[in-house]
C-alpha cells in the first residue's frame, strides 16, 4: 500500500501543473487570398506585384489566473498607477485582515477580487485540513496529509497577504525583472553565525556550488565549525519540468516548476551522533504579474516534499529507524534590476523543515518551522554577494561572496 504522505506528493504534483501550465495560443492560421473580381481583366501596365508582407499580430498568452501580453510584444504596456498614501495605509489595518483592501482603496477592484479569492481558498485550506485533525485527536492515520493541506492553506493565505502590500507599495518604484541567463556555474564561501542557546557551536565557514545545464541544476552546500567540528554537508539537485532553464530564460517571466531530489549529511561531534537522510520534492515559481499588473516585479515560491532521515550515535547506542519529515516552504519575493550587471532577487519565506541550524518555533500548534529573508546579487560580470537570516528556535545569519563563471549576470 502506497504510503499517504506519497500519495499527497502525487497530488501536489499535478496541483503544481495545473496551476503553472500556461495555456495553448491558438494556432496561427493562413492569410487569406484577396478576393478576385469578374469580368474585370487586368490592364497591360498591371505587372506582377509582390503580396505585402505582414507581421502576425502577437498573441496573448492564456493561464489558469488571467491573460498576459505576449512576451517581446511591440505594444506599449499599459502605464503603471501612481503611488498613494492611503492605498498602502489600507493595506495594512484593516488589509492584513481582509487581503484586497489595498488595490480596492486604489480603484483596482479586479486586482482586489482575486486577492481575496486567495485568502478565501487559503482559509478554506486551513479549515479542510484543520477541522478532522480536531475531530480525530490528530490521528496518526490523517495527520501528516491533513497537516500538509492546512500548511498550503497557510501559504497561500501569508502570500495574499503579501501581495496585497506589494501592489499598492509597487508604483513607488521600478520594478525588477527576471534575469535572462543565469550563469551556468557559480561558486560562493562566506561566514555564518548561528546563536542558538542548545549548542556551543556558533561560527562557521560556508562554501558552496551551483551548475547549471539545460535543464539540470546540481548543487552542494558545506557548512563547517572550525572550533566544534560540527559540519552539515547537502548534495542536491533539480530538473525543470515546466518553464524556460535558467541558462536560456530569454524574455520569459521566471515561472517554472522544479522537481527537486538530495541527500544530507549533518556530524555533530560533541553531542555524539550523525543524521543522514534523503529528500524529494517539488518546487515552483510564479511570477505575480499572472495575477494581476500591479504585482509585476514580483512572485511567490512554493514548495512539497518529504526527507526519510536516520541518526547513527557515536559507540554502542545506535537507532536505525527512519524518520518522516513533511518538507513546505513558501514565500514571496521580488526581482532586483532590470539591465545592466545589477541583477538578483530577494525572498521572505516560511521554512518547515525542523532539521537546519534554525530549528523550529517555540510557539503555535504543533511544531513550526522558522522564517528567514534571503537574497543574492550579482553587481558585476562576474562577482555577487548573497545573504541570509532565519529565525526559529535558534537565529543564523549569513553572507557570502559569490563568483560566477560563464554567463550573463
Amino acid at each position: 500500500m502506497a504510503h499517504p504522505l506519497m500519495s499527497l506528493l502525487r497530488g501536489v504534483g499535478i496541483a503544481f501543473i495545473v496551476a503553472l501550465m500556461p495555456g495553448l495560443a491558438a494556432a496561427q492560421g493562413e492569410a487569406p487570398a484577396p478576393p478576385s473580381v469578374e469580368g474585370v481583366g487586368p490592364s497591360a501596365s498591371d505587372v506582377p506585384r509582390a503580396a505585402p508582407v505582414l507581421e502576425p499580430a502577437p498573441m496573448a498568452v492564456e493561464g489558469p489566473l488571467g491573460t498576459l501580453p505576449p512576451l517581446g510584444s511591440a505594444l506599449s504596456p499599459p502605464s503603471r498607477p501612481g503611488f498613494r498614501v492611503l492605498p498602502v495605509l489600507a493595506s495594512v489595518v484593516p488589509g492584513l485582515l481582509f487581503h484586497g483592501m489595498g488595490p480596492l482603496v486604489a480603484g483596482d477592484t479586479h486586482s482586489a477580487g482575486r486577492l481575496f479569492a486567495m485568502e478565501g481558498t487559503g482559509l478554506g485550506l486551513l479549515a479542510v485540513g484543520g477541522v478532522p485533525i480536531a475531530l480525530t485527536g490528530a490521528s496518526r492515520r490523517v495527520i501528516g496529509p491533513l497537516y500538509t493541506v492546512c500548511l498550503a492553506g497557510a501559504g497561500i493565505f501569508s502570500l495574499s497577504a503579501m501581495a496585497n502590500i506589494y501592489s499598492v507599495v509597487s508604483p513607488a518604484f521600478t520594478p525588477g525583472v527576471a534575469a535572462p541567463r543565469l550563469p551556468p556555474l557559480e561558486l560562493d564561501f562566506g561566514y555564518q553565525h548561528v546563536s542558538d542557546p542548545n549548542f556551543d557551536y556558533r561560527h562557521f565557514v560556508v562554501l558552496g556550488a551551483t551548475a547549471r545545464l539545460d535543464s539540470t541544476r546540481l548543487e552542494a552546500a558545506v557548512r563547517l565549525s572550525p572550533n566544534e567540528g560540527n559540519a552539515r554537508v547537502r548534495l542536491g539537485g533539480a530538473y525543470r519540468l515546466l518553464g524556460e532553464p535558467e541558462q536560456a530564460r530569454g524574455g520569459a517571466d521566471g515561472t517554472a516548476l522544479d522537481f527537486e531530489g538530495g541527500v544530507l549529511y549533518h556530524r555533530f561531534p560533541t553531542e555524539g551522533f550523525v543524521l543522514l537522510g534523503g529528500e524529494v520534492g517539488l518546487r515552483g515559481r510564479y511570477a505575480m504579474a499572472r495575477l494581476s499588473p500591479r504585482l509585476e516585479g514580483s512572485f511567490a515560491e512554493v514548495s512539497a516534499g518529504l526527507a526519510l532521515q536516520g541518526y547513527s550515535f557515536f559507540g554502542p547506542i545506535n537507532d536505525d529507524a527512519l524518520h518522516e519529515q513533511v518538507l513546505f516552504t513558501f514565500g514571496y519575493g521580488v526581482y532586483l534590476g532590470r539591465s545592466g550587471p545589477l541583477r538578483g532577487e530577494a525572498l521572505l519565506y516560511y521554512d518547515h523543515r525542523k532539521d537546519d541550524y534554525a530549528g523550529g518555533l517555540k510557539f503555535g500548534a504543533g511544531v513550526p518551522g522558522y522564517f528567514g529573508l534571503r537574497g543574492r546579487v550579482l553587481l558585476s560580470e562576474h562577482w555577487g554577494v548573497s545573504a541570509d537570516v532565519q529565525a526559529g528556535s535558534a537565529y543564523v545569519a549569513r553572507v557570502s561572496a559569490v563568483y560566477t563563471i560563464g554567463g550573463e549576470p
